[in-house]
């Protein structure tokens, strides 16, 4: 190794190390915001550890569980796992530039704009499941190219352990497999690895790791498959989208801020396998251009899908474009030179300011006010429609007033049944108010989506003869349509969360005496 690749190796593990250790002090010193609802979700996972839960598979409750009991029951201790995944996201993607171009300067680059990427940014300060799910997938990379070009058989191990991981992580994880697959079939030098004995050790290891997944599903009738095939959009009512491609392909370009996403897009079309012989660089195009394409065409009936779902092939796809742009640039005619220098540049400063806002949403909440306008009766806290950490923000006050609530109705000896009206609401209430009290989800009976909260027993929408007769403490945002359920209900209080002049969020709390249970005929209709 001579100097040069020493010096840009060396930076890339400091700059690695750098922003994990940032990230964990800022998170435990400086974060202003609140547990988003999907981690607070996760979170009431990890309290009733199982094989398997409603919509994902069970990595991301073990690790935020494995985090609790050594750092406590705080949103640092739930979001510290997302750091230490998101390091090695970044270490993955430079060890996987470094195998494939062997030029470490080209690493460095990589995890440069990786860093700047808000989505990446974002993955790596929240414990959602896409923290363990896109560090599986990456590393699943860095060891399955590593041993199509090794003939090591501990490489294919450690390739099926991170596909293992992935999919108990989020059950995508099988495009990564598929893909895999797909490039081996589709390169002639590859082929031979059907014959041998470490694809197949690698390929039965990635198939125990949905065992339990499978199992679970067994004995709580199939619910993940039918989350899946709800967020497919196959039980929609409103057939096909035909936008829906058009809306997909526009998100993405957001989210790689328009000119990543141009860049990964040339690069794609550059590197087509009936254009590339490398098969270094033709495995970097299968293992994403099939996943892409997957959700594309999904987009059709489900309407653009989220937006982080293709991330996993951008794992890939970054490291091929960043090779491609180097070489553009090298190649390119001045003029052309400067322009995707400077939009590089420019990229990279967006990212940044994005990066810096997400951090810091406060300061900039009278910019967010100024774009989104004027309060209107539809939108009530139009702040939300522009600022996405709107909805990490609030929760903490909002426990607080229900607190009072459940002190007030203490003081009289009540200990009422406390129940929110969607999965969100229940899950932020049982990490921020005092005690973290169970609580229970009428989404059900409202005709909302089903979540984990309908599967633990007991719950007043499966049991509600148990119920029968209690007080319940409501949270939600129309709670008049409750009123059926009980003898008597007071009014809804509204409660408002407010940072400044403007409305952040809002709710409404009701106490609901004498359960009598649900309209059954009035449910079906919901």
């Amino acid at each position: 190794m001579n100097d040069a690749n020493a010096f840009w190796r060396s930076a890339a593990y400091a700059l690695i190390a750098a922003i994990t250790v940032w990230r964990i002090i800022y998170l435990a010193a400086f974060s202003p915001l609140d547990l988003a609802p999907d981690e607070a979700y996760y979170w009431t996972w990890s309290r009733q550890l199982d094989w398997c839960y409603h919509s994902k598979g069970p990595l991301v409750a073990w690790l935020i569980r494995a985090s609790c009991e050594v750092l406590g029951n705080t949103p640092f201790a739930v979001r510290f796992p997302a750091t230490l995944c998101g390091g090695l996201l970044l270490l993955g993607l430079q060890a996987l530039a470094r195998d494939v171009y062997r030029c470490d300067r080209l690493a460095m680059a990589v995890v440069c704009v990786a860093a700047t990427l808000p989505i990446v940014a974002a993955g790596s300060m929240l414990m959602t499941i896409d923290a363990p799910f896109t560090c599986a997938w990456v590393w699943a990379l860095v060891f399955g190219h590593r041993a199509v070009t090794g003939e090591s058989t501990w490489l294919w191990i450690a390739t099926g352990a991170c596909v293992i991981l992935g999919v108990l992580a989020k059950h995508s994880m099988v495009l990564w497999l598929g893909s895999f697959v797909l490039f081996l079939a589709a390169t002639p030098e590859c082929r031979a690895q059907f014959t041998r004995r470490g694809f197949w050790i690698m390929t039965l290891l990635a198939a125990l790791g949905a065992v339990p997944i499978i199992a679970w599903n067994l004995v709580n009738g199939w619910v993940t498959l039918d989350h899946t095939r709800m967020h497919a959009g196959m039980e929609a009512a409103d057939g096909v989208h035909w936008f829906g491609p058009i809306h997909f392909v526009g998100t993405q370009f957001v989210v790689l801020l328009g000119f990543w996403f141009v860049i990964w897009a040339w690069a794609m079309w550059s590197h087509r396998p009936m254009c590339e012989v490398d098969p270094s660089k033709r495995f970097l195009w299968w293992m994403s251009a099939p996943t892409f394409v997957f959700f594309a065409v999904f987009s059709v009936t489900n309407g653009g899908g989220e937006a982080n779902w293709p991330i996993p092939a951008y794992l890939s796809g970054s490291v091929l474009a960043a090779g491609w742009l180097a070489c553009e640039i090298h190649n390119a005619a001045d003029w052309r030179r400067r322009l995707i220098i400077g939009g590089g540049i420019a990229s990279v400063a967006l990212g940044l300011v994005v990066v810096v806002v997400f951090h810091e949403p406060i300061r900039t909440q009278p910019l967010f006010l100024h774009i989104a306008g004027p309060a209107t009766e539809r939108h009530p806290a139009p702040i939300r429609r522009v600022d996405p950490t709107a909805r990490l923000r609030g929760w903490r006050y909002l426990a607080m007033e229900v607190d009072r609530f459940r002190g007030s109705l203490g003081s009289r000896s009540i200990e009422p049944v406390l129940a929110a009206e969607r999965w969100t609401h229940a899950s932020e209430l049982s990490f921020y108010c005092d005690g973290r009290p169970a609580w229970t989800c009428l989404a059900l009976v409202l005709g909302d989506r089903a979540s984990q909260f309908d599967l633990w027993r007991p719950n007043p929408i499966c049991e509600p003869s148990a119920y029968r007769g209690r007080t319940f403490l409501i949270v939600g945002l129309d709670l008049k349509r409750l009123r059926s359920a009980f003898e008597s209900m007071e009014s809804p209080q509204p409660i408002e969360y407010r940072e400044g002049d403007g409305l952040v969020a809002s709710w409404e709390i009701a106490v609901g005496r004498g359960f009598r249970g649900w309209d059954v005929e009035e449910r079906k209709t919901k």
